[in-house]
């Protein structure tokens, strides 16, 4: 498999074909060392994509509850939640089942004892769950109607007061994106950005 056909299947194949090759991250995120096992067939395996250490280090977190890591990939976003706050229980969802192995391994690996990994198709997983908070770098590349999807039924998982953060890249359907999630929750704003990323932020009322 050449180097575009790994990138086109690296957000949201189910069973990624290319040959495993791993890589191994360390990375300082809201002053802790972490650790993350890559690997070829998953998104951003030689380093930590901006986009997801904007969200890591701007994401707003309940003191305790649940919280959902929708596409987790190699397990960044929850993994970082789950250790700023050992209260919390997160759970960590992607579609790729390369990527669900290598986050359990990344669970273990930075000594996470407060989440978990389940393999599934968007809010699948997590059917009939409701959250405190809901983090997502979601896969851009699998189209707005997948994005849509993602926000729209974002609000069915989400309790009173509880709070959807997504990250986007600024020119790659932000503006849209923020119309759709205004849509859905009846405001949105923009809680960080940096480097060409916004962090998009709605609450449920």
């Amino acid at each position: 498999m050449n180097e575009q056909s790994e990138k086109a299947e690296h957000y949201f194949a189910a069973n990624p074909k290319s040959k495993v090759r791993y890589g191994l991250i360390r990375t300082c995120l809201r002053g802790k060392l972490f650790e993350f096992l890559t690997a070829s067939g998953v998104f951003s395996k030689s380093r930590i994509d901006l986009g997801t250490r904007l969200l890591a280090e701007s994401m707003r977190l309940p003191s305790t509850g649940c919280v959902l890591d929708l596409g987790c990939g190699y397990g960044v976003i929850g993994i970082v939640a789950a250790s700023l706050n050992p209260e919390l229980q997160v759970i960590m969802v992607d579609v790729n089942s390369r990527a669900i192995r290598l986050a359990r391994r990344n669970v273990e690996r930075n000594l996470v004892c407060n989440a978990e990994v389940r393999k599934g198709d968007l809010y699948a997983p997590v059917k009939g769950l409701v959250f405190d908070c809901i983090l997502s770098n979601p896969p851009v590349s699998a189209g707005l109607e997948t994005l849509t999807a993602i926000v729209h039924d974002a609000p069915k998982h989400i309790g009173k007061g509880g709070f959807f953060q997504m990250v986007v890249k600024s020119k790659v359907a932000g503006k849209r994106l923020c119309m759709i999630l205004e849509e859905a929750f009846g405001n949105v704003e923009i809680s960080a950005r940096e480097s060409g990323y916004r962090v998009l932020t709605s609450q449920k009322q």
